[in-house]
């Protein structure tokens, strides 16, 4: 029995060691969790928008601990809303407003009890023209988000105060279908990462209740 005993303790620490090697500790696999979610719902007709939701998909993507869900408001359902810790909405400008799509997604919300409260929202768009409505139509979609308790979120800077938006049809950012200008996808993209950044300090920060701590 001693003779066992003696043989298979090296074993034993030979295996540990092995797995050691392979399995993170279990502080690093914890962190490696998704421990927010991040929905980006959107409306496109000429791709435009959606390649703007790719962009800010990306930059979401970036921040490790997030789960991004990309979907069209045709396809999001409100179980994802409710869900998600940061909302970001993305529309076309249609006649210097939001597209009806996007605004009925938006009504669409639950309401009663506001479930929304606390979570955090942001925006962004395609337009066709430059000061074609691209501000208004972002201000619109955080307008409706402030009424369901929501917090806003901006662009990392002043050069984007309001989110992210691109300019498809006016020289010198006229683009082919389904393309943006690279420096607006950049901007959508820095978007997508900042909303990530916060809604992850957020999480860390609220108590179970759904407030911050002090």
């Amino acid at each position: 029995m001693r003779h066992d005993q003696n043989g298979t303790k090296p074993i034993l620490i030979a295996l540990s060691l092995i797995l050691a090697l392979i399995l993170p500790p279990p502080a690093e696999a914890e962190r490696a969790k998704p421990v927010v979610s991040v929905l980006i719902a959107y409306h496109s007709v000429g791709g435009h928008t959606r390649s703007m939701a790719e962009a800010v998909q990306t930059g979401a993507q970036s921040v490790k601990g997030v789960d991004v869900i990309l979907r069209s408001v045709a396809d999001a359902t409100n179980e994802e809303v409710l869900a998600a810790d940061a909302i970001i909405i993305g529309s076309p400008v249609y006649n210097a407003n939001v597209a009806p799509e996007v605004q009925m997604f938006i009504n669409s919300w639950p309401f009663e009890g506001a479930p929304l409260k606390n979570r955090l929202g942001a925006a962004f768009v395609s337009a066709g023209g430059i000061s074609a409505g691209e501000e208004t139509t972002q201000l619109s979609i955080l307008r409706s988000m402030l009424i369901y308790g929501m917090i806003v979120v901006g662009g990392p800077d002043w050069k984007q105060a309001f989110g992210a938006s691109g300019i498809v049809s006016e020289k010198p950012f006229r683009s082919g279908k389904g393309t943006v200008n690279e420096q607006f996808l950049t901007k959508a993209e820095a978007l997508g990462r900042r909303v990530a950044e916060l809604a992850l300090e957020w999480s860390r920060d609220a108590d179970p209740s759904g407030g911050v701590d002090d």
